[in-house]
């Protein structure tokens, strides 16, 4: 468990990272002060305990399920400290009249419209992702190129739902098996190397990554559907198997380019170069036809 701080206004929030569930959970107190314009620590805490006990009445099991953790306190002791994840945070801002938490549930709003949208037409789903991604800076060719991962993932999905795998922590598991054996790393080293948390790795990932981790998935698909194997042990040695094909590949990439196909830029970095790139080819042209004049 890493804890940091966070600046919100200026005003410090206590977070911590746990690597295990990758959530982070943040001080409950802190947020409401800032939220609140609570002038000291206890008058923040009187605060949360009103609307703590005032959410418990109401049959809240988001408040009834927050956890303690030991968070560096101002004396410079750690203390225990109520603490949300993501979700649980939220839906208590949805509970504090407050102008600082009206954008928060503005937002909220927004996005619980667009899910009730996108249940009823799905290709909407599909628009704000290509609309979000381009946003973020990704050229068209990665985006193409993430959108026919997404469909293997969905392939691959399928097939161990209809081989007696498990939703949810066995999924994981397999993609952890393929993962490491084409890049030779578990999907939390990988995830470490580019320095992410709780995002996505295939987002982080350059063109040559994303059709490696395809090939790994898409080849752990065929063989799933040629092989039959039934429950979590024997899908394990598929997705080996699977994973080792696309290893093979990485390996001869590697051997042919004389460099590592694993790169350790996520996607700030990879967008970065990529607009560098750009900037540099319109500075050229520009240069070019000064030149010409």
């Amino acid at each position: 468990m890493n804890d940091k701080i966070q600046l919100f206004e200026n005003q410090k929030i206590r977070t911590a990272w746990d690597n295990e569930t990758e959530q982070w959970y943040f001080s409950i107190v802190d947020v409401v002060a800032v939220l609140t314009d609570q002038k000291t620590h206890q008058s923040a805490r009187n605060y949360w305990k009103v609307l703590k006990k005032r959410l418990k009445d109401e049959g809240n099991e988001t408040v009834t399920n927050c956890n303690q953790l030991k968070l560096l306190a101002a004396d410079g002791k750690r203390r225990l400290t109520d603490v949300a994840d993501t979700e649980q945070l939220l839906r208590i801002i949805q509970s504090i009249p407050s102008p600082k938490a009206e954008p928060f549930k503005m937002w909220l709003a927004m996005v619980g419209r667009e899910r009730i949208e996108e249940t009823i037409d799905p290709e909407l789903t599909i628009n704000r992702a290509l609309e979000t991604y381009a946003k973020k800076g990704y050229d068209a060719d990665w985006i193409n190129q993430r959108l026919q991962t997404i469909r293997a993932r969905k392939e691959l999905t399928d097939a161990w739902k209809d081989h007696g795998v498990k939703e949810g922590i066995e999924y994981a598991i397999l993609t952890n098996e393929i993962t490491r054996a084409w890049s030779g790393m578990s999907t939390r080293e990988y995830k470490d190397l580019k320095g992410l948390k709780k995002e996505n790795l295939r987002d982080n990932m350059s063109t040559l990554e994303l059709a490696l981790n395809m090939l790994a998935e898409a080849t752990t698909t065929e063989l799933t559907k040629i092989h039959n194997p039934q429950g979590l042990e024997p899908n394990k040695e598929v997705a080996r198997r699977g994973g080792n094909i696309a290893g093979e590949a990485r390996k001869s990439i590697e051997t042919e380019t004389g460099k590592p196909v694993i790169t350790n830029k996520n996607a700030v970095q990879l967008n970065s170069a990529v607009n560098k790139m750009i900037e540099a080819s319109t500075d050229l042209l520009n240069s070019s036809d000064k030149d010409k004049n």
